[in-house]
């Protein structure tokens, strides 16, 4: 598999500087930077999905007419919360 270039990033020296003292032993800032760049991709992405479950499901209470308070969803989500702490403490 071949590589690509990103192409070259200028930042202030003091960003740089604080970069470096932060890099893991071993750790380039080559590698921080691609791997910034990964972990950027993989949160845009999954915000992405979020919206999209977020329209699928307003689609689909226009669709059907069933909508929930937020009441309602905060007690569902109370009494999951509820059950994982029961079970977590056997």
């Amino acid at each position: 598999m071949k590589t690509a270039s990103i192409p070259s990033l200028r930042v202030a020296p003091e960003l740089r500087r604080v970069a470096e003292s932060l890099l893991q032993e071993g750790e380039t800032i080559s590698s921080f930077v691609e791997q910034s760049l990964r972990n950027n991709i993989t949160r845009r992405q999954l915000q992405q999905e979020f919206i999209a479950r977020g329209f699928a499901s307003r689609d689909e209470a226009q669709r059907t007419g069933e909508y929930y308070s937020a009441e309602e969803v905060l007690q569902e989500l109370d009494g999951m919360l509820a059950h994982s702490k029961k079970k977590a403490r056997k």
